[in-house]
């Protein structure tokens, strides 16, 4: 685990590394923010965005001291829980976005375990995935979700990079008939740049039948653990993101 600092020894030091466990719904720029009200400091950073739906650990690098060695935080792998829900797409890959396709309850309702845990396995390794359109990686000068917003994203413009899927583990499978929703939840271990949301995706296309993030939280980033995070700021709720 990396020396975490404290609110307070942040305050007197004027700068170090803070772990905080970032509440779904919220922006990790929000959190960022946040920071540089309470500590009076200009320079924060962070060691990898979370998406606003997602919750769990965020490190937060307060002061030029710690801002500076973000490159090799970023570079570490991280850990995540995931659920998502199977005979769905949308334009984010996640429960926030506008609804693409939905599939009919009967053509998906006798996916197995089995078939589930075989595709979640072939993504272990390295393999080449596809940076999702709602992303802040920049084409043509802007960030990808502001051309996507706009209309001016095509497929073809969506760049390719290689990924390493450490572990991945099918933790369970969850079936309504009356709600006639299809939950899958596990665990992945993955090395940087990552995203889980077109993992997640990529797994949905493998089954046939679609599929999107409902619920995710990042669990360790390095040695350091989603339990060494001893923050949780509370927020007003002008901040708060709707969830849908």
């Amino acid at each position: 685990m990396h020396d975490l600092d404290t609110v307070q020894s942040i305050l007197e030091n004027k700068g170090g590394l803070l772990a905080v466990d970032k509440p779904s719904g919220v922006s990790s720029h929000t959190l960022v923010n946040w920071a540089r009200k309470v500590f009076g400091i200009r320079k924060v950073g962070h060691t990898g965005t979370l998406d606003p739906l997602a919750s769990g650990l965020l490190l937060l690098l307060v002061g030029r001291k710690y801002t500076k060695q973000q490159p090799k935080y970023l570079k570490q792998d991280k850990k995540y829980l995931v659920t998502a829900q199977l005979g769905i797409t949308t334009d984010t890959y996640d429960a926030m976005g506008r609804r693409v396709s939905e599939k009919f309850w009967t053509e998906i309702e006798d996916i197995t375990e089995k078939a589930i845990s075989t595709a979640l396995n072939s993504f272990q390794g390295e393999s080449e995935q596809t940076v999702p359109a709602f992303s802040a990686v920049k084409r043509k000068g802007k960030k990808m979700y502001d051309l996507a917003l706009s209309g001016e994203l095509s497929t073809a413009d969506l760049p390719k990079r290689t990924i390493t899927i450490l572990d991945i583990t099918l933790i369970s499978v969850s079936k309504d008939s009356s709600a006639q929703e299809f939950f899958v939840t596990f665990s992945v271990s993955c090395g940087s740049g990552t995203y889980v949301r077109s993992l997640v995706h990529d797994v949905g296309q493998l089954l046939g039948c679609g599929a999107i993030v409902k619920e995710l939280r990042r669990t360790r980033i390095g040695s350091t653990q989603i339990t060494d995070a001893t923050v949780c700021p509370v927020l007003p709720k002008q901040y708060i993101i709707h969830k849908k």
